[in-house]
Parts: C-alpha cells; sequence; structure tokens
C-alpha cells in the first residue's frame, strides 16, 4: 500500500505544472542524489524546508495521491523511537565485561551528536558549522534505521564489523523473519546419513535404536493399555522398548530413571502420559533438502533397526532426488493425533506413487530391481518348481499352488500380476527396427499382458521404471496405490533373488569389442576426410557434422558387434543403468568433447593449447577424443575430456541455487491461496483466482498423463 501511495505522488510531481496555480511562482526542478539529498535548482534543500513544504499540502489534494490515514511529512522523522531492552538486550563476555547491542551504539552515537547540536546551536556557532554537525546527525539516524545504504560508508564496530541495524535485523536469509519465524529448530526430529534396505516396504523407515530411544512419542495412559506402558517405564529410558518421561494430569513432567521408575510405574492411572520410545508401526515424517516440491517431505512407518543410518527403499529415493553417497536425511516425529492422523492419510508413501506433475509413477523400480525382473523374464529362462517356491514364498507370495515341474520365468512374474490385467507396450530394450512387428518382434521388446499373464515381452524399464513404468502406471490406475505399493515391494524382493541366483555382475571382459581394428580404421577415415575437406576449404559448419556422426556409427557398431550376453549390454538395454552410448566411450572412442554446445576453441592465440601448431586442422587440437577408457586417453584427450567435465559441474552447481531461489519464489507466490468452502480458488483477499480447482478438473494424481481414459478404467 505504502508503494502504491509513493508511486502516486511521483506520479502527480512528474505531472506538475512548472508555475503555481495560486502564487504564479515558478516551480524549480527537484533532483534527489543518493542517499538523502534532495536539491531545488543546484540549491539543497534542508529537511526542515523539505517537512515544511510537505505540511503545506491540503487534505483534499493527498486524497488524488492516494494517501490514506497518512500524511507525507510523516516520513521526515522529528521523533525517533527508541526500541526497548529486550530487542538490544547486553551481554556479559567471558572475561565479565559488559557488550552492548549494536543498536545500543547506534542510539548513544545519535544522542551524543544531537547534545552536540544543540549546544553549538545554543552558542549560535557558524552556518558551516550547524549544516556538518546536522549532516552528522542525518547520517547516524540513516544507518541506525539500514546499515547498507549506497554512497555512503557502513558504521563499523571498533573491531571494523559493520553494525548490524533494524533493517538487517529483518531482511534477507539471515533476518528475523526468514531465520527466526519461519524457519526453527525443532524438537522430535533427528538427522543421519541414509543408505539402502531394499527388504523394508516402501512406506517405511529403518531408524536406529539410539534415535528411537532418545525420540519420544506421546501415549496417553487409558484403562485397555496401562499395564503394557507400565512394562515401558520398568524398562527405563536405556532399555529397549521403554520410556522417558511421564506427565502428570497437572501437566508436570517427571524424567524416568533407574531410581524412580518403580515410583513412577505404581503412580501411573488414566488420564497420565507417557513418553515412549518409538516403536515399530509409529508414523514419521521423512525429509531430504533442498525440499523443492512436495513429495520431498513424505509419511513413513518407522522400522527400528540397529546401525547408525537411516535405511530407504531404493525406490523411494526419485522423489527426494537421494542417492546414497553421504546424502544426509531429516526425521521429524508427530506428537498429536491430529497431526498422526494427518501424516497416515495425507502424506503416506504409498498415496504419493504417482506424480502430481506429470502424472505418471515417480516412485518406481531402479537399478537392481529392473535388472532381476529383466533377467527373469527372458525367452531362455526356465526354473523347477523348487526354486520357483522358493522365489514366491522370499518375494511373500505364500499361499499358491505350483502344478508343474518346470516354469518359464515369464510364467513365474505372471504371479505377482493381478487378475484381469491386459496391456500392450514396447519394452526399453526395443531396438527400434523400421517396422515393427509387435507379439513377433524377434528380440522379445514387445510386451503383451493377457488376462493378468505375461504372453510376450521382457519387463524393464519401460514397465516398472519410475517416472515411465508403464505397467506400474496400469496398475496403479486400475487397482490402487496400495496394490502398486505392494506390488514394488514384492517385485523388489523377487529380483534381489534374481540376481544372486544368476550372479550378475560387471567385468572389464563384459565391455570386449570383437573386430574394433574396422572401427580404428572408420575413426581415422573419418579424422582424414575432415582435414582434406577443411584443406579445400570447406567451411567447418558443413565439415564438423561428419565427424561428430562417427560416434553414432561407433553406437550402431556397438550393437551389432557386441556379445548380446555381454552383462553390459544386458543393462543397458533393460534401462537398469547407463545407455549404449556409455559403452561405445568405454571401448569404442568418446567422440567430440564440447563446451557451450560447440567445439572447443579457446585457449592460446589461434590454437586451443601450446602442444598444436597455429591454425591446426587436426581434429584433436580442437576436443575430438579418438581414444576410450577402456585403453586409456593421452594427456590431451584428458584435458579436453576434464574441461567437458568440470563445465557440468559448474552448471549443476549454478542450477542448484537458481531452482532454490525460483521455488522459493513460487511458494511466495502460491502460499496465500487456498480452496474455500463454496468451491472456489481465492487469495488472502478474497479474490477469485479460480473457479474450479485444477481449472480443467483433471486431478493429475488420478489421472494417466494428465488424461482421464474411461473405457481403460471401465
Amino acid at each position: 500500500m505504502a508503494d502504491e501511495k509513493i508511486k502516486g505522488l511521483a506520479e502527480c510531481a512528474k505531472n506538475a505544472r512548472s508555475v503555481c496555480p495560486f502564487c504564479n511562482t515558478k516551480q524549480g526542478k527537484i533532483r534527489f542524489e543518493k542517499p538523502y539529498a534532495f536539491f531545488e535548482d543546484n540549491k539543497e534543500l534542508s529537511n526542515e524546508e523539505i517537512r515544511e513544504r510537505l505540511e503545506r499540502i491540503p487534505d483534499e489534494d493527498l486524497e488524488r495521491m492516494y494517501f490514506k490515514g497518512f500524511r507525507p511529512e510523516w516520513a521526515v522523522l522529528t521523533v525517533l523511537p527508541i526500541p526497548p531492552l529486550c530487542v538490544r538486550p547486553s551481554i556479559v563476555l567471558e572475561t565479565g565485561e559488559r557488550s552492548e547491542d549494536d543498536l545500543t551504539h547506534k542510539l548513544v552515537d545519535i544522542v551524543r551528536i544531537n547534545e552536540r547540536l544543540k549546544r553549538i546551536l545554543e552558542m549560535g556557532a557558524p552556518d558551516f558549522v550547524v549544516k556538518d554537525v546536522t549532516e552528522l546527525l542525518q547520517y547516524h539516524v540513516a544507518t541506525y534505521l539500514i546499515n547498507e545504504l549506497p554512497n555512503i560508508p557502513p558504521a563499523r564496530h571498533r573491531s571494523g564489523r559493520p553494525l548490524k541495524t533494524l533493517a538487517q535485523r529483518l531482511v534477507g536469509k539471515e533476518g528475523r523473519l526468514r531465520y527466526n519465524l519461519t524457519g526453527k529448530r525443532v524438537n522430535f526430529c533427528a538427522r543421519s546419513v541414509i543408505s539402502p534396505d531394499n527388504f523394508l516396504e516402501i512406506n517405511e523407515v529403518g531408524v536406529p535404536y539410539e534415535v528411537a530411544m532418545t525420540i519420544t512419542v506421546p501415549e496417553p495412559v487409558l484403562e485397555n493399555n496401562i499395564e503394557e506402558l507400565r512394562k515401558l517405564i520398568l524398562n527405563g529410558p536405556n532399555k529397549y522398548p521403554g520410556a522417558n518421561y511421564v506427565v502428570r494430569p497437572d501437566g508436570m513432567r517427571k524424567r524416568i530413571t533407574e531410581e524412580n521408575k518403580e515410583l513412577i510405574a505404581n503412580e501411573i492411572a488414566p488420564g497420565y502420559i507417557v513418553e515412549r520410545h518409538l516403536r515399530d508401526g509409529d508414523w514419521a515424517i521423512f525429509n531430504r533438502q533442498p525440499s523443492l516440491h512436495r513429495m520431498s517431505m513424505l509419511g513413513h512407518r518407522v522400522k527400528v533397526l540397529p546401525g547408525k543410518t537411516f535405511r530407504l527403499h531404493l525406490a523411494v529415493t526419485t522423489p527426494y532426488n537421494a542417492d546414497f553417497d553421504g546424502d544426509e536425511m531429516n526425521l521429524h516425529i508427530p506428537q498429536t493425533p491430529e497431526a498422526i492422523a494427518e501424516v497416515r492419510h495425507l502424506m503416506d508413501v504409498n498415496k504419493h506413487i504417482r506424480s502430481p506433475r506429470y502424472g505418471l509413477p515417480i516412485i518406481g523400480a531402479k537399478q537392481d530391481i529392473i535388472m532381476g525382473c529383466y533377467l527373469l523374464t527372458r525367452k531362455e529362462v526356465v526354473l523347477s518348481k523348487t526354486e520357483v517356491a522358493n522365489l514366491l514364498y522370499w518375494a511373500g507370495i505364500k499361499e499358491v499352488e505350483l502344478t508343474k515341474e518346470k516354469y518359464t520365468g515369464k510364467e513365474v512374474f505372471s504371479f505377482f500380476l493381478p487378475e484381469g490385467l491386459n496391456l500392450e507396450f514396447k519394452s526399453s530394450s526395443c531396438r527400434k527396427c523400421y517396422k515393427c512387428r509387435k507379439e513377433n518382434c524377434v528380440h522379445d521388446a514387445y510386451v503383451i499382458i493377457k488376462d493378468g499373464k505375461l504372453i510376450k515381452g521382457v519387463i524393464d524399464k519401460a514397465a516398472i521404471g519410475a517416472e515411465k513404468g508403464k505397467l506400474l502406471n496400469k496398475i496403479d490406475l486400475l487397482y490402487g496405490s496400495d496394490f502398486a505399493a505392494e506390488f514394488l515391494d514384492k517385485i523388489t524382493r523377487l529380483s534381489i533373488l534374481i540376481l544372486l541366483r544368476f550372479n550378475y555382475t560387471l567385468s572389464i571382459s563384459d565391455f570386449d569389442l570383437p573386430r574394433k581394428e574396422r572401427l580404428k580404421d572408420e575413426i581415422e577415415n573419418a579424422v582424414a576426410d575432415y582435414i582434406r575437406k577443411r584443406r579445400k576449404g570447406i567451411s567447418d559448419e558443413v565439415a564438423l557434422p561428419e565427424l561428430e556422426s562417427v560416434l553414432n556409427k561407433a553406437e550402431q557398431f556397438v550393437r551389432e558387434h557386441m556379445h548380446p550376453e555381454s552383462n553390459s549390454i544386458k543393462i543397458a538395454e533393460s534401462g537398469a543403468r547407463g545407455s549404449i552410448i556409455n559403452i561405445t566411450q568405454i571401448c569404442g572412442l568418446v567422440g567430440q568433447e564440447k563446451s557451450k554446445g560447440k567445439k572447443i576453441t579457446r585457449g592460446y592465440y589461434n590454437r586451443t593449447l601450446p602442444h598444436f601448431k597455429k591454425f591446426e586442422l587436426h581434429p584433436k587440437a580442437y576436443g575430438f577424443v579418438a581414444g576410450n577408457y577402456r585403453e586409456g586417453l593421452d594427456p590431451i584427450e584428458f584435458f579436453f575430456d576434464a574441461l567437458n567435465s568440470r563445465e557440468g559441474l559448474s552448471d549443476t552447481a549454478l542450477k542448484t541455487r537458481h531452482s532454490g531461489y525460483l521455488e522459493r519464489r513460487i511458494m511466495h507466490c502460491l502460499h496465500d491461496i487456498k480452496v474455500t468452502y463454496e468451491g472456489l480458488v481465492r487469495d488472502e483477499a478474497g479474490r477469485i483466482i479460480q473457479f474450479e480447482p485444477l481449472g480443467d478438473n483433471v486431478y493429475p494424481y488420478h489421472s494417466d498423463e494428465g488424461k482421464i481414459e474411461v473405457e481403460s478404467i471401465l
């Protein structure tokens, strides 16, 4: 509102007449010089003159300037408000000396200069002395309000440190609002490094005993649980499961110790509250920073386990953007029944398998899980009845009748699919043939599921992967999120056992490339062809694309010549990790390194490095790396490769900062928008933002990639 007033005042001043309509006095040109000097036709105006002029503005003119309940002369201070001592407390140092707050230092300066000004005015000092002292007083008052004014030095402590005055205490990340009010240190919270545990369910979190015995949950004493709570009190704070505190009906808290635990156990009665240790099944909020979207904080069920780390299912790492290279996460334990109910019914991981951004599963199979399902569902896999029974039991399917002595991998996977499910799609291992043969695909890359049975195709990233799994998406849509979560849990355990059964690993021999000489010849020919064209005067824009296409040709060469049973090809084709390009760079060639999307040309005068002649034509001088990672790069190739990698790291660091600030701005825009009782979306002023929530009435959580297909649901 104040901004509108100032804009209105500026608009009036800009459009003002050059002559006063009342006394015909010529109006001088007003000029402002930062930080606080005003000039009229090169004559500086004093603060008293400015205030006098503002006082003369009649109230009826103020309405035209958008002023309401405020007079403009009030902006020129005549009385300085002094904050109470609780805002600027004194502290006693270790040496016993008292140290005053920065605001107190500034107030002392203002009082001292004010007294000095009063004295020299009484003495009748010359104008230039009065002006100097007045400017000094102005400086102290200005820096008391804000100590970061342009064109003037900040007020400093004797040590040289700039003083933290009123504005600095309020604004910015370290200010009173953001640091002390909206963000605080909280109780009932723990933080530790995370590690994977795929034998947990996706909505469980493994909590160390040490944390479980420190963070407590308030449990009201009732007739039906009093004996159980007595046992916990008798275990005390040092034995799990136990209790740390008891709260009496009058609100008094008693700490449980080894000495008083028996007395407290006999004392408790209905109406008391026992603050017990965490136990399996308690609800917790799990969070990883930076929290950029709402799936950065989800509800998990506690599973108390030995160790020092929080355990997390691999499939839940995608919404948190977490990995296990030292990431830390926060655990918050809700303390009231209302908070627990919200976490359980609104924040449960099982209810957030689907992303609200694009309407596909954000929680899905990754890495080992995908690899295990891919190895199981290949054409040649046949398992004995005993092996199948063992797999199904450990994966969580215990009530099933096995009637055959041999089962294919596809039949085993079908035990995990719901009855009545029908689906067709291309798998990640699809070679993108000129004409798709669908069910007759020679690569077994076309998936057909009929009535809950896997008939054709392999299960890989395209079926169950995070962010694109078509099978997981369909199960979640048709059978609900709890069923989809259970399906994920079961296939995770199945995959781990399959990997143990098939002994999957990667070795150097998995990157053996037959007929490598042919690929080397092709690279040399492409380089020679590029040099020949450049010598003929053909431009770099025409010659370079053919050289860059060598990497694509090498990729095709790897697909055709590498053994199809190589574990490196399996992992790339299944989508579990990496791609064919990665394999090509390991055993073929790295290709053209780029900086800012172009070949590397910057460096020394007319050359990139001092090792080359000026105006060198060989592509190696501009970042073309003909070597590969398996055989190694020479120093120059390594340098260009490192240059490219460093650019990637720098971009990542910059994007982190930008995404954090962008998220903050988005939150700031949306924090007051809510759906009101009449079904409208309004802001805090009551203005209508949308006539119906979500605009098109498609809720991404319950849609299929933003669409609703009625036929598939029916």
